[in-house]
């Protein structure tokens, strides 16, 4: 996208960067001291916060050098990190003005949270699996001295301690006559619950009878707030249970439900366990299981920013492509729930929140720019005597990267150069898997601070999945690393593939793809090779004279080309347009496909041959030059469509060619709507509808007056060749008038007995141990391409022989 704007003359900026991936970074540098026996409190925070940036500045610039081998078109002068004074600064301001909007606020709210680390997580940040499980059946004594009791079916036994009531549904006669009485919490030493009805209550799941645990089910923690049940806590921040478990406090959440099961058979209140299918929820991070667990946390109210993005689309002022996740976009905002941005982490960037010192009420606090003015404001109104602590939580990551398209370009200075110039933007390229995470947060951050949509488009790119379609785990062992496929196969021949997907379809990268496009790219080469042969030299200054006075953009000049020049100049130029219009249209994948098409099917096999015999046997130096001026004309315009794909290969073949004044990278793009033949493109497909490319490499010598079209078979056609094409289209060659036959085929078999020589030789080395484990890979390579190259033009040359071989049985 950035190379083809530039090359349409508008002013382009790719701002590249990272964010400081919170969780992910700082789970990596935990393992990592875990394996020197360090754990994270006993270096505290400053140390931690040290160790951290000195993992980042030895491995944090893997990606960036992935993206620049790649061929990224960025401005690396700019290249951001989402802890960089600048960008801090704008989160700082960011969390100030949505508090002064009341727009965050702190409350104890039922979030994910990861025990392993200790943190909570978001909803999006929480994949649910399907898993083998067990369904715990277990006895609740009725309270009041009967013997009933009610069996309750849970996946969960360890949280019964926080069981505050018992639930059926009111329509279940079953447990009709319980309802208002009280229930025996089990291995709780009699603690009392109440037995209500709900219609919350699934009766056919498990019993029919729900235990309530709002302190550890979202779905609880929903019905106990509606009836205004208490909220019971049995967990600690480890993943331990805490006192309110009695004899079970302390132990691990699995290990007190093993021994809890254990203990229940013991005292007959265990009737029976049964396998189970769970949708677990686990970490996306870490892949731990995640536990729902009431805790206190900073929250962005999300609707009023949600509503604003969802008229961005509806109005037009934002188009997701492809059209269809508008749909996904809507539901996700229609739905929002408010955003957890706190973090118990030490990575990231602190909450600008200040407690007063011995002050026991946090509801108090203090939101602030910085510690100074954070006490200043304290002494303020609390003496002069006081202190301050900051909160010790960190922001989510993606608060910070939902500012990213601003507060890289200067903001919250609106009058930052940067700002001015490029804000708002025009393009958001990225993964349909992060278009909650990051595009919708992005563009509520915007229109909240600027007032602004941040970019006009969003271009969801497919997720690139091994040659399985399976998505790339270090579990599963398949994990390509783009620089590894680089050294294989080349960069070009990488970015075409990839380029080639649909968007918003998953891309599975296959070595074939890989193959054939690196072939695709070593045809290219030749060509180039090709054209350097033919072309004059640099110092022909006349020559070149000659070819520079050629233009191509009048009907007239067009017109006058021989056939197969006039056809693949209109091919051209038809392929310009084409290909423009797919550009802006952002299909990337019918442009690649398009100029593949041409380029191997019209230039490379078709005219690239007719050219040869143009230039080497025509004996006319106006012909040669035509041939000349055309291949050169068309090969760097071919080079300009393509560069925006393959921008090595072409910017090299580019500036090898003579008398090259700019980069491919700054050059313009091809003018469109440029003159073509339609009539004379459909004669030469006519002529190619034969399928004999030594044919026309004879024919290309004629001029358009030795070609005639004609509704019958002409006089002489008993002692023509005679080749049908297709249905209603039929050639007649009196190759006998053109060429002496018997000469060309003692010529073409002596030329073949020497390929052959040498095709054999090539082989031979290639069928050689030694060659192939001692020569170096290139030299291999190398003799790979030309024994491939060589039986290419044997093949050529057998089918030659055969034709003319033909035509001297028929003409006898």
């Amino acid at each position: 996208m950035v190379r083809y704007h530039r090359m349409r003359g508008r002013p382009t900026l790719w701002l590249p960067g990272t964010d400081h991936a919170g969780i992910a970074t700082q789970l990596v540098v935990e393992r990592m001291l875990a394996s020197e026996g360090i754990k994270r409190v006993e270096l505290g925070r400053d140390e931690f916060e040290k160790r951290v940036w000195e993992w980042k500045e030895k491995y944090g610039g893997t990606i960036t050098n992935q993206i620049k081998r790649l061929g990224a078109s960025c401005d690396w002068t700019r290249e951001c990190f989402t802890l960089d004074e600048q960008l801090s600064r704008a989160v700082i301001e960011a969390f100030i003005r949505l508090h002064e909007k009341g727009l965050i606020y702190q409350g104890s709210y039922m979030v994910n949270w990861s025990p392993k680390l200790q943190t909570a997580v978001s909803d999006l940040e929480v994949e649910y699996s399907e898993e083998p499980g067990t369904l715990y059946y277990i006895k609740y004594r009725v309270a009041g001295g009967s013997s009933d009791f009610l069996t309750i079916a849970t996946t969960r036994p360890e949280t019964l301690f926080g069981d505050v009531a018992i639930a059926v549904h009111p329509q279940d006669e079953r447990y009709s006559k319980y309802v208002g009485k009280m229930a025996i919490v089990p291995m709780t030493y009699g603690r009392h619950v109440p037995i209500i009805s709900d219609k919350y209550v699934d009766k056919d799941f498990g019993t029919g009878v729900l235990k309530i645990s709002p302190g550890h089910d979202h779905n609880d923690y929903v019905l106990a707030r509606k009836l205004g049940l208490p909220i019971l806590n049995v967990m600690n921040k480890d993943g331990t249970l805490n006192e309110v478990a009695g004899l079970y406090c302390g132990l691990d959440r699995f290990e007190a439900r093993k021994k809890l099961w254990s203990d229940l058979e013991e005292t007959d209140l265990a009737v029976k366990m049964e396998p189970h299918s769970l949708r677990v929820p686990r970490s996306q991070r870490g892949g731990e299981v995640i536990e729902p667990l009431v805790s206190k946390q900073w929250f962005v109210t999300m609707q009023p920013l949600a509503e604003k993005a969802l008229l961005a689309v509806e109005k037009g002022e934002l188009t997701i492509i492809p059209e269809r996740f508008e749909k996904i976009y809507n539901h996700w905002l229609t739905n929002i729930k408010d955003w957890c941005i706190s973090r118990q982490l030490w990575w990231g960037h602190r909450i600008p929140v200040w407690y007063i010192v011995g002050n026991d009420c946090e509801e108090e606090y203090i939101v602030a720019r910085s510690a100074e003015e954070a006490l200043m404001r304290a002494r303020d109104k609390y003496g002069k005597d006081v202190e301050v602590y900051q909160d010790p939580d960190v922001l989510d990551t993606w608060f910070s990267s939902a500012l990213w398209p601003f507060s890289t370009l200067g903001w919250p200075d609106e009058l930052a150069e940067d700002f001015k110039r490029f804000y708002p933007t025009t393009m958001l390229e990225t993964g349909h898997d992060i278009l909650f995470f990051w595009v919708a947060r992005m563009v509520m951050m915007g229109i909240e601070f600027t007032g602004t949509v941040p970019f006009s488009y969003v271009y969801l790119h497919g997720l690139i999945r091994d040659s399985q379609g399976r998505k790339m785990s270090k579990t599963l062992g398949n994990v390509i690393d783009p620089l590894d496929t680089i050294k294989e196969f080349g960069t070009d021949a990488l970015r075409f593939t990839l380029a080639l997907g649909t968007s918003g379809q998953d891309l599975n990268l296959s070595t074939e793809r890989l193959t054939a496009n690196k072939a695709f790219t070593n045809k290219l080469w030749n060509a180039g090779k090709f054209l350097l042969q033919v072309l004059p030299n640099r110092d022909n200054v006349s020559g070149w004279q000659n070819i520079e006075a050629c233009k191509f953009n009048t009907e007239g000049y067009l017109l006058r080309l021989p056939l197969p020049e006039c056809w693949v100049v209109s091919k051209l130029h038809m392929l310009i347009d084409a290909v423009t219009e797919s550009y802006n249209k952002f299909f990337f994948g019918d442009v690649g496909r398009e100029i593949y098409d041409f380029f191997w099917g019209d230039f490379a096999d078709w005219y690239i041959e007719a050219s040869k015999a143009r230039i080497y046997h025509s004996g006319d130096d106006s012909v040669a030059l035509v041939a000349q001026t055309v291949l050169l004309y068309v090969f760097e315009n071919i080079l300009k469509l393509l560069h925006p794909f393959m921008p090595f290969v072409t910017e090299e073949l580019w500036q090898a060619l003579p008398n090259r004044r700019e980069a491919l990278i700054i050059s313009s793009w091809p003018q469109t709507a440029l003159p073509r033949s339609t009539d004379l493109v459909k004669r030469f497909e006519n002529l190619q509808a034969l399928e004999e490319k030594e044919v026309l490499a004879l024919l290309s010598k004629l001029d358009l007056d030795n070609i005639h079209f004609a509704d019958s078979p002409p006089e002489d056609a008993k002692q023509s060749v005679h080749l049908i094409a297709s249905e209603g289209l039929e050639a007649y060659l009196p190759l006998a008038d053109m060429v002496d036959i018997s000469a060309e085929v003692q010529r073409l078999t002596k030329r073949l007995s020497k390929m052959q020589t040498e095709y054999e030789g090539l082989k031979a080395r290639l069928n050689s141990p030694k060659f192939i484990e001692k020569a170096p890979k290139d030299v291999v390579r190398g003799v790979q391409e030309k024994a491939a190259e060589a039986e290419e033009k044997i093949n050529l040359t057998k089918n030659r022989l055969a034709l003319l071989k033909s035509t001297v049985m028929l003409l006898q």
